[in-house]
Protein backbone atom coordinates (compact mmCIF):
# COMPACT_ATOMS: atom_id res chain seq x y z
CA UNK A 1 0.00 0.00 0.00
CA UNK A 2 1.55 3.35 -0.87
CA UNK A 3 2.18 6.36 1.66
CA UNK A 4 -0.91 8.13 0.14
CA UNK A 5 -3.56 5.52 1.03
CA UNK A 6 -1.96 5.18 4.58
CA UNK A 7 -2.36 9.04 5.25
CA UNK A 8 -5.74 8.85 3.51
CA UNK A 9 -7.05 5.74 5.90
CA UNK A 10 -4.99 7.51 9.02
CA UNK A 11 -6.89 10.89 8.09
CA UNK A 12 -10.23 9.00 7.71
CA UNK A 13 -9.40 7.60 11.58
CA UNK A 14 -9.17 11.13 12.46
CA UNK A 15 -11.97 12.51 11.02
CA UNK A 16 -14.17 9.77 12.31
CA UNK A 17 -12.42 10.68 15.94
CA UNK A 18 -13.51 14.27 14.72
CA UNK A 19 -17.35 13.45 14.59
CA UNK A 20 -17.60 11.06 17.47
CA UNK A 21 -16.06 13.95 19.95
CA UNK A 22 -18.54 16.40 18.31
CA UNK A 23 -21.22 13.81 19.39
CA UNK A 24 -19.76 14.05 23.36
CA UNK A 25 -19.58 17.39 22.79
CA UNK A 26 -23.96 17.36 21.97
CA UNK A 27 -24.61 14.74 24.35
CA UNK A 28 -22.60 15.00 27.04
CA UNK A 29 -21.33 18.68 27.04
CA UNK A 30 -18.13 20.67 26.22
CA UNK A 31 -16.09 19.24 29.13
CA UNK A 32 -16.47 15.74 28.37
CA UNK A 33 -15.62 16.86 24.72
CA UNK A 34 -12.12 18.66 25.78
CA UNK A 35 -11.79 15.61 27.87
CA UNK A 36 -11.74 13.18 25.05
CA UNK A 37 -9.75 15.67 22.80
CA UNK A 38 -7.21 15.69 25.65
CA UNK A 39 -7.19 12.03 25.71
CA UNK A 40 -6.54 11.30 22.30
CA UNK A 41 -3.90 13.66 21.84
CA UNK A 42 -2.43 12.35 24.62
CA UNK A 43 -2.19 8.96 23.48
CA UNK A 44 -1.44 9.91 19.79
CA UNK A 45 1.23 11.16 20.57
CA UNK A 46 2.89 8.88 23.21
CA UNK A 47 2.66 6.24 20.94
CA UNK A 48 5.04 7.84 18.19
CA UNK A 49 7.37 6.77 20.60
CA UNK A 50 5.85 3.48 20.88
CA UNK A 51 5.76 2.87 16.83
CA UNK A 52 9.57 3.96 16.65
CA UNK A 53 10.00 0.83 19.24
CA UNK A 54 8.05 -1.15 16.61
CA UNK A 55 10.65 0.38 13.49
CA UNK A 56 13.17 -0.73 15.86
CA UNK A 57 11.37 -4.44 16.73
CA UNK A 58 10.80 -5.25 12.89
CA UNK A 59 14.16 -3.63 12.05
CA UNK A 60 16.14 -5.87 13.94
CA UNK A 61 14.06 -9.41 12.98
CA UNK A 62 14.44 -8.34 9.14
CA UNK A 63 10.34 -9.07 8.76
CA UNK A 64 9.14 -7.46 5.82
CA UNK A 65 6.11 -5.09 5.37
CA UNK A 66 3.84 -8.11 3.96
CA UNK A 67 4.51 -9.80 7.76
CA UNK A 68 4.32 -6.53 9.51
CA UNK A 69 1.02 -5.76 8.68
CA UNK A 70 -0.23 -9.07 9.99
CA UNK A 71 1.57 -8.42 13.01
CA UNK A 72 0.47 -5.31 13.60
CA UNK A 73 -3.04 -5.85 13.02
CA UNK A 74 -3.09 -8.66 15.56
CA UNK A 75 -1.22 -6.07 18.06
CA UNK A 76 -3.59 -3.49 17.94
CA UNK A 77 -6.62 -6.06 18.87
CA UNK A 78 -4.84 -6.95 21.47
CA UNK A 79 -3.93 -3.81 22.71
CA UNK A 80 -7.89 -2.88 22.37
CA UNK A 81 -8.54 -5.56 24.64
CA UNK A 82 -5.45 -4.90 27.61
CA UNK A 83 -6.48 -0.89 27.46
CA UNK A 84 -10.02 -2.23 28.71
CA UNK A 85 -8.54 -4.21 31.36
CA UNK A 86 -5.99 -1.31 32.36
CA UNK A 87 -8.72 1.67 32.18
CA UNK A 88 -11.33 -0.18 34.10
CA UNK A 89 -8.55 -1.28 36.96
CA UNK A 90 -6.76 1.97 36.68
CA UNK A 91 -10.29 3.97 37.51
CA UNK A 92 -10.94 1.29 40.23
CA UNK A 93 -7.61 1.79 41.99
CA UNK A 94 -7.89 5.76 41.77
CA UNK A 95 -11.41 5.73 43.61
CA UNK A 96 -10.39 3.13 46.34
CA UNK A 97 -7.22 5.05 46.91
CA UNK A 98 -6.67 8.61 45.71
CA UNK A 99 -3.32 9.09 46.62
CA UNK A 100 -2.49 6.78 43.74
CA UNK A 101 -2.46 9.59 41.43
CA UNK A 102 0.83 10.98 43.26
CA UNK A 103 2.48 7.68 42.30
CA UNK A 104 1.68 7.85 38.98
CA UNK A 105 2.83 11.27 38.58
CA UNK A 106 6.12 10.33 40.34
CA UNK A 107 6.26 7.22 37.60
CA UNK A 108 4.83 9.55 34.48
CA UNK A 109 7.83 12.05 35.19
CA UNK A 110 10.53 9.05 35.65
CA UNK A 111 9.27 7.45 32.01
CA UNK A 112 9.74 10.81 30.66
CA UNK A 113 13.04 11.57 32.14
CA UNK A 114 14.22 7.84 31.40
CA UNK A 115 13.07 8.07 27.54
CA UNK A 116 14.71 11.81 26.63
CA UNK A 117 18.26 9.99 27.97
CA UNK A 118 17.95 6.27 26.68
CA UNK A 119 19.91 5.31 23.53
CA UNK A 120 17.46 2.29 22.01
CA UNK A 121 20.34 1.94 18.93
CA UNK A 122 22.09 -0.53 21.34
CA UNK A 123 19.24 -2.86 22.57
CA UNK A 124 19.14 -6.47 21.34
CA UNK A 125 15.62 -7.11 20.85
CA UNK A 126 16.52 -11.49 20.11
CA UNK A 127 18.20 -12.07 23.25
CA UNK A 128 15.31 -9.33 25.07
CA UNK A 129 13.50 -11.23 28.56
CA UNK A 130 10.33 -11.46 26.41
CA UNK A 131 11.69 -13.62 24.05
CA UNK A 132 13.58 -15.82 26.59
CA UNK A 133 10.21 -16.06 28.51
CA UNK A 134 8.55 -17.36 25.51
CA UNK A 135 11.08 -19.88 24.63
CA UNK A 136 10.89 -21.12 28.19
CA UNK A 137 7.11 -21.80 27.51
CA UNK A 138 6.88 -23.22 23.91
CA UNK A 139 9.94 -23.69 21.22
CA UNK A 140 10.00 -21.05 18.59
CA UNK A 141 11.40 -22.08 15.04
CA UNK A 142 14.32 -20.53 13.41
CA UNK A 143 12.80 -19.87 10.49
CA UNK A 144 9.22 -17.65 9.20
CA UNK A 145 6.42 -20.43 7.86
CA UNK A 146 4.45 -17.87 5.49
CA UNK A 147 2.22 -15.76 8.05
CA UNK A 148 1.50 -18.82 10.27
CA UNK A 149 1.66 -17.63 14.10
CA UNK A 150 2.14 -21.71 14.99
CA UNK A 151 3.23 -24.63 13.42
CA UNK A 152 3.31 -28.13 14.36
CA UNK A 153 7.03 -30.41 13.72
CA UNK A 154 6.91 -33.90 14.53
CA UNK A 155 3.38 -33.10 16.37
CA UNK A 156 4.88 -30.72 18.88
CA UNK A 157 3.02 -27.29 18.85
CA UNK A 158 5.96 -24.39 18.09
CA UNK A 159 5.97 -20.76 17.76
CA UNK A 160 7.41 -19.30 14.82
CA UNK A 161 9.29 -16.08 14.92
CA UNK A 162 5.85 -14.14 13.72
CA UNK A 163 4.23 -14.94 17.09
CA UNK A 164 7.90 -14.09 18.79
CA UNK A 165 7.23 -10.94 17.36
CA UNK A 166 3.49 -10.58 18.43
CA UNK A 167 4.92 -11.17 21.91
CA UNK A 168 7.42 -9.10 22.02
CA UNK A 169 5.20 -6.16 20.63
CA UNK A 170 2.08 -6.92 23.03
CA UNK A 171 4.68 -7.05 25.98
CA UNK A 172 6.12 -3.84 24.75
CA UNK A 173 2.56 -1.80 24.00
CA UNK A 174 1.65 -3.36 27.96
CA UNK A 175 4.72 -1.59 29.29
CA UNK A 176 3.36 1.45 27.00
CA UNK A 177 0.05 1.28 28.54
CA UNK A 178 1.11 1.82 32.21
CA UNK A 179 2.69 5.31 30.77
CA UNK A 180 -0.21 5.92 28.55
CA UNK A 181 -3.15 5.49 30.85
CA UNK A 182 -2.09 7.07 33.85
CA UNK A 183 -0.54 9.90 31.23
CA UNK A 184 -4.56 10.17 30.30
CA UNK A 185 -6.02 10.57 33.90
CA UNK A 186 -4.08 13.83 34.18
CA UNK A 187 -6.74 15.04 31.85
CA UNK A 188 -9.90 12.68 33.14
CA UNK A 189 -10.76 9.47 34.97
CA UNK A 190 -14.55 9.12 33.40
CA UNK A 191 -13.60 6.05 31.94
CA UNK A 192 -16.10 6.17 28.94
CA UNK A 193 -13.85 8.89 27.64
CA UNK A 194 -10.53 7.20 28.77
CA UNK A 195 -11.09 4.02 27.04
CA UNK A 196 -12.43 5.83 23.63
CA UNK A 197 -9.89 8.20 23.31
CA UNK A 198 -7.25 5.54 23.63
CA UNK A 199 -9.38 3.32 21.17
CA UNK A 200 -9.99 5.63 18.51
CA UNK A 201 -6.06 6.79 18.66
CA UNK A 202 -5.14 2.89 18.75
CA UNK A 203 -7.13 2.08 15.56
CA UNK A 204 -5.21 5.34 13.70
CA UNK A 205 -1.24 3.44 14.65
CA UNK A 206 -1.22 0.70 11.57
CA UNK A 207 -1.64 3.58 9.46
CA UNK A 208 0.73 6.05 11.15
CA UNK A 209 3.18 3.22 11.67
CA UNK A 210 3.80 2.85 7.77
CA UNK A 211 3.90 7.04 7.47
CA UNK A 212 6.50 6.94 10.54
CA UNK A 213 8.63 3.89 8.62
CA UNK A 214 9.22 6.59 5.08
CA UNK A 215 9.83 9.77 7.84
CA UNK A 216 11.09 8.32 10.65
CA UNK A 217 14.42 10.06 10.07
CA UNK A 218 12.50 13.33 10.06
CA UNK A 219 10.79 12.92 13.29
CA UNK A 220 13.70 11.04 14.74
CA UNK A 221 13.88 13.71 17.74
CA UNK A 222 10.11 14.32 18.60
CA UNK A 223 10.97 11.47 21.53
CA UNK A 224 12.53 14.73 23.48
CA UNK A 225 8.81 15.98 23.22
CA UNK A 226 6.68 13.12 24.39
CA UNK A 227 9.46 13.01 27.34
CA UNK A 228 8.79 16.41 28.31
CA UNK A 229 4.47 15.79 28.01
CA UNK A 230 5.01 12.48 30.01
CA UNK A 231 6.93 14.87 32.38
CA UNK A 232 4.23 17.16 32.08
CA UNK A 233 1.24 15.27 32.48
CA UNK A 234 3.14 13.93 35.77
CA UNK A 235 3.69 17.00 37.30
CA UNK A 236 -0.03 17.68 36.73
CA UNK A 237 -1.00 14.46 38.19
CA UNK A 238 1.04 15.26 41.59
CA UNK A 239 -0.34 18.38 42.26
CA UNK A 240 -3.63 17.67 41.25
CA UNK A 241 -4.73 17.64 44.87
CA UNK A 242 -3.87 21.02 45.66
CA UNK A 243 -3.61 23.00 42.06
CA UNK A 244 -5.71 22.51 39.07
CA UNK A 245 -4.73 22.97 35.51
CA UNK A 246 -7.84 23.33 32.71
CA UNK A 247 -8.11 21.21 30.60
CA UNK A 248 -8.00 23.76 27.64
CA UNK A 249 -4.15 24.93 29.30
CA UNK A 250 -3.49 20.96 29.10
CA UNK A 251 -4.20 20.70 25.69
CA UNK A 252 -2.71 24.10 24.21
CA UNK A 253 1.02 22.99 26.15
CA UNK A 254 0.87 19.62 24.85
CA UNK A 255 0.07 21.01 21.34
CA UNK A 256 2.99 23.36 21.82
CA UNK A 257 5.18 20.62 23.08
CA UNK A 258 4.33 18.29 19.91
CA UNK A 259 4.82 21.32 17.26
CA UNK A 260 8.09 22.38 19.05
CA UNK A 261 9.67 19.46 18.67
CA UNK A 262 8.22 18.46 15.57
CA UNK A 263 9.70 21.39 13.77
CA UNK A 264 12.92 20.78 15.82
CA UNK A 265 13.53 17.28 14.25
CA UNK A 266 12.56 19.01 10.51
CA UNK A 267 14.98 21.86 11.05
CA UNK A 268 17.98 19.16 12.37
CA UNK A 269 17.23 16.37 9.97
CA UNK A 270 17.61 19.11 7.12
CA UNK A 271 20.69 20.44 8.22
CA UNK A 272 21.93 16.91 8.83
CA UNK A 273 21.08 16.09 5.20
CA UNK A 274 23.00 19.36 4.06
Amino acid sequence: MSTRKHLFKFLLITFIATIFNLAIWYYMGSERALEFLGGYIIELSLSVDNLFLFLLIFSSFGITAKHQKRVLTYGIFGAIILRFIFVILGIAIINAFKWILYIFGILLIISGVKMMINKEDDVSFENSKLIRLLKKMIPVTKELHDEKFFIRINNVLHATPLFALLFLIEGSDLLFAIDSIPAIFAITTNAFIVYTSNIFAILGLRNLYFLLEKLHNTFEYVKYGVGVILIFTGIKLGISFKYHISIGLSISIIILILVISVITSIIISRKIKK
